[in-house]
């Protein structure tokens, strides 16, 4: 009886990961069991830097805030609070890009914040 080799779905198989692992240095991208664990790591990475990403964005928003209302002699959690007090209901993002791209507008939401 002759030996089983798995057939074709086992290459397809082993070809997804190799496509996975194109650009990785050396044996990374070239033998099956490195391959995989590199492309198996590099998966989790992905995943919990998906995560992350919205945490790092949404710190550099704050840090932009921040810097802005202190031009506009305020505090960041006294803008933010002043913010909720008068209804005003833009995000972090909407508030860091006006105050990157229109600081005069900013000028006048602080004022409101007040």
């Amino acid at each position: 009886m002759p030996r089983a080799k798995r057939g074709f779905k086992a290459r397809r198989r082993r070809n997804k990961v190799l496509k996975m692992a194109k650009g990785y240095y050396g044996g990374r991208s070239k033998l099956i069991r490195t391959a995989t664990e590199a492309v198996e790591k590099g998966l989790d990475y992905a995943f919990k830097d998906r995560r992350a990403k919205k945490r790092d964005f949404r710190a550099l928003w704050n840090v932009r805030i921040s810097a802005a209302a202190k031009e506009n002699g305020t505090s960041y959690s006294k803008m933010i609070a002043g913010l909720k007090k008068a209804g005003i209901a833009l995000d972090r993002k909407v508030l860091a890009e006006v105050a990157i791209s229109n600081p005069k507008d900013f000028a006048a939401i602080a004022a409101l914040a007040r």
